[in-house]
Formats: C-alpha cells, sequence, structure tokens
C-alpha cells in the first residue's frame, strides 16, 4: 500500500509540481491549498507524512500553526517544512514547534525525496523490532542509534531533524578528526552553503546544550570545519 503524503501548499503551481513528482516517486499525495482545509482532511485521517508552507493565504504564520496542531495530535508524523521563508529565524521557529526538517524551496526535488525517503526510513525503525538496533555509538554522554536515528546525551533524548542527525552522526564515526562543511553536507545529502552549514551545527549545539549547558563536545577548526571532541 502507497504511503500517503499530504501537501499543504497555497500556490497552485507549485502544489501541482510537487505532487505530480512525489506520484511519480509511488506515494499517494494529498493537496491542499490551505489551513482549514487540510485540517478538515486530518481530522479524518492523518496522512502518513505532511510537507507545509509557512505562509498558507492570507495566513502568513498557518503553517507553524497547522504544525502545532500535527504535532499535538501525533508525536511520529513526520513533518517536513518546504518554503520561501528560509531565514534563521523561522528554521528556529519551525523546529521548535516539532517539525523534523525545514526545507527551502530552492530545495532540488531528488534532495525533497531523499528526504521523504529518510524521514520514512526512521519512522520504520522507530516502529520497527527492537533487534534493529545494530550499529550503536556511545561516547562520553553520547549515545547515537543509527537504524532508530536516535541520539541521547546522559540518558535524555536530543530531537535532532534528519539533517542534524547525519551531520552528529559524520562527527561521532571518527572523534576528533575534522569533517569539512563539503563533508557534513555529503553526509546529510543536502547542498547548502557554507552559512546554512554553520546554523545548522548552531542548532545542533543549542539543543545539547538545552539538556547540559556545560556541553562542549563540536569543536570549531577555524578555515577547516568541526569536529567531535575526541
Amino acid at each position: 500500500m502507497s504511503r500517503i503524503v499530504a501537501i499543504v501548499e497555497d500556490e497552485p503551481a507549485i502544489r501541482d509540481n510537487y505532487a505530480e513528482a512525489l506520484r511519480r516517486h509511488g506515494y499517494a499525495v494529498q493537496a491542499y491549498a490551505g489551513r482549514a482545509e487540510a485540517r478538515a482532511a486530518f481530522a479524518l485521517k492523518l496522512p502518513d507524512l505532511v510537507i507545509i508552507d509557512v505562509g498558507l493565504g492570507d495566513e502568513p504564520e498557518g503553517g507553524f500553526d497547522l504544525c502545532r496542531e500535527l504535532r499535538a495530535r501525533s508525536a511520529s508524523l513526520p513533518i517536513l517544512f518546504l518554503t520561501a521563508r528560509d531565514s534563521d529565524f523561522d528554521v528556529i521557529s519551525g523546529l521548535r514547534l516539532g517539525a523534523d526538517d525545514y526545507l527551502s524551496k530552492a530545495t532540488s526535488l531528488p534532495q525533497l525525496t531523499a528526504r521523504i525517503h529518510a524521514l520514512f526510513r526512521r519512522l520504520d525503525a522507530l516502529t520497527g523490532p527492537a533487534a534493529a538496533r545494530e550499529q550503536v555509538f556511545r561516547l562520553r554522554g553520547l549515545t547515537l542509534e543509527v537504524e532508530r536515528m536516535r541520539v541521547t546525551w546522559n540518558g535524555a533524548e536530543v530531537a535532532l531533524t534528519v539533517t542534524e542527525f547525519w551531520m552528529v552522526h559524520a562527527m561521532v564515526r571518527y572523534p576528533g578528526h575534522v569533517k569539512s562543511r563539503e563533508q557534513l553536507m555529503r553526509e546529510a545529502q543536502v547542498v547548502v552553503d557554507d552559512a546554512t552549514i554553520t546554523s545548522h551545527i548552531k542548532r545542533i549545539r543549542r539543543k545539547f546544550q538545552a539538556l547540559d549547558p556545560a556541553f562542549d563536545e563540536i569543536e570549531t577548526v577555524h578555515g577547516a570545519g568541526y569536529r567531535w571532541r575526541a
């Protein structure tokens, strides 16, 4: 049975373009122009994954409101923002509301489908048998479970997006080794500028520091990249 992906996007041409691309990848697609329409449909049955724009019609923050409502209903529903609003403030707002990822509309369709696939892979790992947790990295307070895509710090779960998880994984696999921005991009399957990589690292640090203000495992190596302390 096909996975159901819902798209909430107020621009008809953009909505149709994404819907057609995802159908070609075998997904069943539900498309909605606004929050009220999507909310009415989701009240009957939640899809398997939701893609949301931030601005919806005459609601500049409609996507954020919808994300908040969906996350209150389901902790595990994959939610992905796909929007032209990609300032650091907007990204952080979306992630704080519980979105799994936040992508710019400049993201290519192959990158978008790869990210959707990664979100479903994480969901399958979380709902699958515990025996699937085959690769685990432990370093001081950190535990990283690859198959479950789960990271904990001193026993508390760190709510990382898919992108952030793979960046942490890239550093933790080889502690003490410097990972360049290009290597981090490759690991996370994203193509972004250096400033965006820096923003991701800042957000990762903040999430660990929210659990442990003394957290200082990620070191910046100026001109080279980042590394997890050896």
